[in-house]
């Protein structure tokens, strides 16, 4: 079994991606926002492919599927903080645009995610579910079900 399956994700990778595109952009904001937005900006695009590493790595569906949407409201706090980052003059045109986009992109990827989690867990429901009327109690494995992601 691979240790770190998250590596095989498209929304790992994009995210990665993202953080690098982050520090890069905020590098030459104001020595006075270092501690502040820039900061922030950071501190949220690596909450996201850190919080996707961590739900694979948990091993079960509702765990990843949690971990998902920690990442997606760190997503959605770093797409605040790069549109306060434009307003305030920080980013220009093309930078504030591109981050924008990769946010998106990563944000639908992460989406689609969640939601073949949620699929997932429903299937685990029905099967323990359709057992237990059976007469027999059956617990399935989500690492199982999530290998298959």
């Amino acid at each position: 079994m691979d240790e770190r399956p998250h590596r095989k994700l498209e929304a790992w990778k994009k995210s990665m991606d993202l953080v690098v595109s982050v520090y890069r952009a905020t590098a030459a904001f104001p020595r006075e926002e270092q501690y502040g937005l820039v900061s922030q900006m950071r501190r949220a695009a690596v909450s996201v492919p850190s919080n996707i590493a961590e739900g694979a790595a948990r091993g079960s569906v509702g765990s990843f599927k949690n971990s998902l949407q920690i990442a997606r409201g760190s997503l959605s706090e770093l797409d605040t903080q790069v549109h306060v980052a434009s307003r305030l003059g920080y980013l220009d045109q093309a930078t504030s645009s591109q981050l924008s986009g990769a946010i998106e992109e990563v944000s639908r990827i992460m989406n689609g995610l969640i939601r073949s989690a949620r699929m997932k867990a429903a299937a685990t429901m029905l099967i323990m579910v359709t057992f237990m009327a059976g007469g027999l109690f059956f617990i399935t494995s989500s690492l199982h079900l999530f290998i298959t992601l």
